[in-house]
């Protein structure tokens, strides 16, 4: 993998505290206004900011620090609940707060985040960039070049990183050049989220799903990723992007990596990031047989949502009437390795969905001599249901006889469900930013992504593309309010299953 790092090492004097300096690019932004600030107000609340940590946002409005503390506490008092705004720990967190106009292209400017340093500058400096990617070089370069930075400052950058392996590997070796990847920090929420990290909690601290997890004993592995939402304005963005790059390249491969890993030696950062590179590694390509046969893009149409019509695709605002990119993408895929040979992992993400879902169900293998009804074969097998949204949990499906007289053996199937917000009612469950936060003060890095992790998962994805521009069909029409095309049900049929939502 191409990279330059000319900087230093971090000192690991520093791993384990939050006492930092947070410069939060972008601080006006969308992402920083409805998750940031929430999620390090919620650090606040729960005492987990160390009392000397600074913020220090940046933007290119024009507005003074008391404008800007404004507009923060507005923004907690819309996406923090009442009951959670806490006023003395909404007058401290305010209080930690600064703001600096800046344009971010230019160097002219940047001395002011240096002088603001100066007051701070025993503490590691967090750098979070919630911009777009393509200027990630840019802000990592002012910053080196206006003395801003020093041996123990981090970077974090959202995904995705580019639109494509060339143009992800430029912009990571810009940040390369001024920062090790030991202190760069890539971010994929999901791998924040609570019911993920119990994902490897499950796997790796049971003896009775470690021992399971393997072709013998897994008939085949589905992950749902849909969007109830269309396009909210972001047509320039994602009609460049589409549905395999915004959510199969970002978030659905990490979850499959974190299904199919190996066990890692421990649960160090790159013991981990380790595991999952060999899974991409071992992701099987697409031939272009198997274009037709297990991938099925689509595009949304006109339809209904909460009952309420909405436009189709090429009807949104702004729209080129020509476009073929995807809002839906299907797929039967495989991991080439001893444990998962033989088992289909079927993917799907789309957007105008009936609901907000994203779950991972790990269908089990059926008893190999069945001795019950034979009509209810097909219930006799167990699932493992991971959901991530909208309410995360944990169910496995288990078969019981029917109770009743009459029943005879009748089986009937049901949750052994375990449910974050009732099993553990007095404890709020918390975002997946806060975490991910938390853990960058820290200097942790093992929710965060490598790059050879990125790389392997554009090389993937950028087949599939090219593949798709050869062929140069449309994508396949499905309207607002499905569960997609119905190719994607033909997709899965032909395999003698079906998508967890239609048994």
């Amino acid at each position: 993998m191409r990279q330059r790092n000319r900087a230093k090492e971090a000192r690991p004097s520093s791993v384990g505290s939050t006492e930092i300096d947070l410069a939060l690019f972008g601080a006006l932004g969308d992402l920083a206004q409805r998750k940031l600030f929430p999620a390090l107000f919620h650090l606040e609340r729960e005492g987990l900011l160390d009392p000397a940590t600074r913020l220090l946002g940046l933007a290119r409005q024009d507005v003074d620090p008391v404008e800007f503390r404004q507009q923060v506490e507005k923004t907690l008092t819309t996406y923090v609940k009442t009951e959670e705004l806490d006023r003395e720990a909404l007058t401290r967190f305010l209080a930690r707060i600064d703001f600096i106009q800046l344009d971010f292209t230019r160097v002219e400017g940047y001395e002011a985040i240096r002088e603001w340093r100066e007051q701070g500058m025993q503490r590691p400096m967090v750098i979070y960039l919630s911009v777009a990617a393509r200027i990630y070089g840019d802000i990592c370069r002012h910053l080196e070049a206006s003395g801003s930075l020093d041996e123990q400052s981090r970077v974090v950058v959202e995904k995705p990183i580019g639109h494509d392996l060339d143009s992800s590997a430029e912009i990571n070796d810009a940040i390369g050049e001024v920062f090790p990847e030991s202190r760069i920090y890539r971010i994929d929420h999901y791998l924040g989220k609570e019911t993920v990290q119990n994902l490897i909690a499950l796997r790796f601290a049971n003896p009775l799903f470690g021992t399971q997890w393997n072709q013998n004993h897994i008939s085949h592995v589905e992950i749902t990723v849909a969007e109830k939402v269309g396009i909210e304005g972001r047509w320039g963005y994602f009609d460049e992007a589409g549905q395999l790059r915004d959510m199969v390249q970002n978030h659905l491969l990490q979850l499959v990596c974190l299904i199919a890993m190996d066990p890692p030696a421990n649960l160090d950062a790159d013991a981990i990031r380790d595991e999952k590179v060999k899974v991409l590694k071992a992701l099987k390509p697409f031939t272009d047989d198997m274009l037709g046969r297990d991938v099925v893009r689509g595009q949304y149409m006109a339809g209904t949502s909460d009952g309420q019509a909405v436009p189709g695709y090429l009807e949104e605002e702004g729209a080129n009437t020509e476009s073929h990119t995807e809002t839906f993408v299907a797929m039967k895929t495989g991991v080439a390795n001893w444990r998962w040979a033989g088992v289909p992992f079927y993917l799907r993400t789309g957007k105008r969905m009936p609901e907000k879902l994203s779950q991972i169900v790990i269908h089990f293998r059926q008893q190999p001599h069945y001795i019950f009804d034979p009509d209810q074969r097909g219930l006799a097998a167990n699932k493992l249901v991971i959901r991530l949204q909208p309410e995360e949990g944990i169910a496995l499906e288990v078969l019981t006889k029917d109770s009743g007289l009459d029943k005879g053996m009748r089986l009937r199937r049901g949750p052994l469900h375990l449910d974050f917000n009732s099993a553990f009612p007095k404890t709020r469950i918390p975002d997946a930013y806060e975490r991910l936060l938390l853990e960058v003060m820290k200097g942790q890095q093992y929710l965060f992504v490598r790059r050879d992790e990125v790389e392997h998962a554009w090389q993937w994805c950028d087949n599939l593309i090219a593949a798709w521009a050869d062929r140069d069909e449309p994508p396949r029409r499905y309207p607002a309010g499905s569960w997609g095309p119905v190719a994607s049900i033909a997709m899965i049929t032909q395999d003698g299953r079906s998508w967890y939502e239609d048994y």
